[in-house]
């Protein structure tokens, strides 16, 4: 990357740009004031001194005035005294421009007062205050044994002002030098943590989500800094659920294929006989069953994904849902001699049949494929005013402690055997569905005692 093209670049030439048009900005609106304002005032303040010298001279009548003036300029003035006939005598510094009209000068002399500083020509302040021109002054009349005369004058600038010149010389380059120091500083503050996010991010487009970037800043890149840093645990999450589910979709269905296949080989041998044969014949019906349980369980939770935002709400009997999917099973339930037991509230819940249709088919399975043999199975619900609870009870084979912080993970299989017939999507499915409705799922068991798992709906308004 070319260094013109950094935002390091950028920042200091925009900060720069800024500076250049603030100070113009500054300067042209401390003209306007001075014209404005102080030119006027400087000259009626110089015109008010003058008056008092001139004053002094009319009334003590100086035995020299040349040494009196000659006084009056070392303090910090420049003169020019002119009589009636023209003569004309210079004192203290001299003027870049003594060119003055005859008219202004006679006019002073007969007793008009000269307001040179204020009419002086509008142009920038720096030089217009500084102008060491004759015109750029003040004039009084005065008198002195008699005769007339007129005083122009103006402050010696360079005089009054030299040291001060170079204090404020010196003020402007270490404030300059100050500035660009600070801004370089400031430039790189702001940018180290963008080229921080900008490796990180490279780290995280090559599959590197082990990043973690170090800012304790409370401001807006501190916050973008913590969002990444949290993104990217977030992405390392999702990269190892994704390879996990690949890993177990490939083994649910390269086994059940496997087995169609060897399966089916078998078949084809002429020396099989009919006992055989059939027997072959089942395991290939309830491989391709389960086969096809697994891609409709898939089909479902890619369903759930894409309709996050898509909610189809229609009232549903819930009611009748959960004793319609008991009576899908009764074949099941005869089969382990099962005892159920029923104790259901009318409830009506706005949301998406087949959904919810799949979310208690999914329980009641469960409930009843992991139940001991003559065991019992209780379902309640109670619909109450803010919410809807829905209890599902077995007394079966129950589930370990240390596998109950897992078992809504996409896959996973207490039985790690995978004897028992299943997916490891069930419960997975069951938890995006109320998780879905904004609801809250939780789980009870005990090895060999039984699983209780409650579910809460929020009531449709």
């Amino acid at each position: 990357m070319k260094f013109y093209s950094t935002l390091y670049f950028k920042y200091i030439v925009v900060t720069l740009a800024i500076m250049f048009f603030s100070g113009v900005l500054a300067l042209l609106a401390t003209n306007t004031y001075y014209h404005r304002v102080i030119k006027e005032q400087n000259d009626a303040k110089n015109v008010a001194i003058m008056q008092e010298i001139v004053h002094y001279i009319s009334q003590n009548e100086p035995a020299n005035l040349e040494n009196y003036l000659q006084t009056i300029a070392n303090v910090g003035y420049q003169l020019y005294i002119v009589d009636g006939q023209g003569q004309e005598v210079f004192y203290g510094s001299e003027f870049r421009l003594t060119a003055l009209d005859e008219s202004v000068k006679q006019a002073v002399v007969e007793g008009e007062i000269y307001h040179g500083m204020r009419d002086y020509p509008r142009q920038l302040f720096i030089t217009g205050f500084f102008a060491n021109d004759l015109t750029n002054s003040v004039g009084v009349p005065f008198q002195y044994k008699g005769k007339n005369y007129a005083l122009f004058a103006r402050p010696d600038i360079r005089l009054l002002f030299n040291e001060m010149h170079s204090v404020l010389g010196n003020m402007m380059l270490i404030s300059l030098i100050a500035s660009l120091m600070a801004i370089l500083l400031a430039a790189w503050y702001l940018v180290k943590p963008i080229r921080a996010l900008t490796k990180a991010t490279k780290q995280v487009a090559k599959e590197n989500y082990d990043v973690a970037i170090d800012i304790t800043r409370t401001d807006e890149l501190g916050l973008l800094a913590k969002s990444f840093n949290k993104m990217a645990q977030d992405l390392k999450q999702q990269d190892e659920t994704r390879k996990s589910f690949i890993r177990n979709v490939s083994h649910d269905l390269q086994t059940p294929l496997q087995n169609i296949n060897g399966y089916a080989n078998l078949l084809k041998s002429r020396e099989l006989t009919d006992e055989n044969r059939l027997h072959y014949a089942d395991i290939i019906e309830a491989e391709t069953s389960r086969l096809s349980s697994l891609t409709k369980q898939l089909l479902l939770l890619n369903s759930l994904d894409q309709l996050a935002h898509k909610r189809r709400q229609t009232p549903v009997n819930i009611t009748e849902q959960i004793e319609r999917a008991v009576m899908k099973s009764q074949w099941m339930i005869a089969e382990k001699e099962l005892s159920i037991w029923l104790q259901l509230d009318e409830a009506i819940f706005d949301g998406d049949e087949t959904m919810l249709e799949n979310l208690w088919e999914n329980l009641i399975s469960n409930a009843i494929k992991y139940n001991r043999q003559g065991g019992e199975i209780h379902i309640t619900l109670q619909n109450g005013p803010s919410a809807m609870l829905v209890e599902i009870s077995d007394t079966g084979v129950g589930i370990g402690q240390e596998h109950l912080p897992y078992i809504f993970s996409r896959f996973y299989r207490v039985d790690k055997a995978r004897q028992t017939k299943g997916t490891g999507l069930g419960l997975a499915i069951v938890q995006e569905i109320v998780h879905f409705y904004d609801g809250q799922i939780a789980v009870s068991s005990e090895l060999n005692q039984g699983t209780t798992i409650t579910i809460s709906l929020p009531s449709s308004s």
